[in-house]
């Protein structure tokens, strides 16, 4: 790995820490477009490498911080751990048997229903409609 991918990756991987602190977001919607456009990794290589960038430190971080302030349910978040695991094994079989350009296609459509959706709520919420 050359210097030059070092860099760009730290800086995908800070990003995507800030954002995933702040939002809870970060593999999906940060680290996989920009290791697919910044990196030129294919989608599935880019799904694999978010999913094992991110299986230890956002549950170190910025977990610990949101516990410390009385913001996370144990209880829950471990029964949701357990079926994010099974649905991650699933979803990753039939990802692993979809063709990349469909792969990308269902996760930008996925992407503008959600902005909608956030857009809309938000919106609601200001009573600007």
């Amino acid at each position: 790995m050359s210097g030059s991918y070092a860099i760009l990756f730290t800086a995908i991987g800070l990003v995507a820490g800030v954002l995933s602190g702040i939002f809870g977001i970060g593999g999906g919607v940060v680290i996989v477009p920009a290791l697919i456009y910044l990196a030129g990794f294919t989608q599935h290589r880019a799904t694999g490498t978010s999913l094992a960038v991110l299986l230890p430190p956002i549950g170190l971080g910025a977990v610990w911080e949101y516990y410390r302030h009385d913001n996370v349910d144990v209880p829950a978040a471990m029964i949701i751990a357990g079926a994010v695991f099974a649905g991650g094994w699933f979803g990753a079989i039939v990802a692993n048997r979809v063709p990349g350009p469909y792969l990308r296609l269902t996760f930008g459509v996925f992407v503008i229903l959600l902005g909608v959706y956030l857009l809309f709520g938000a919106f609601r919420r200001l009573n600007w409609i």
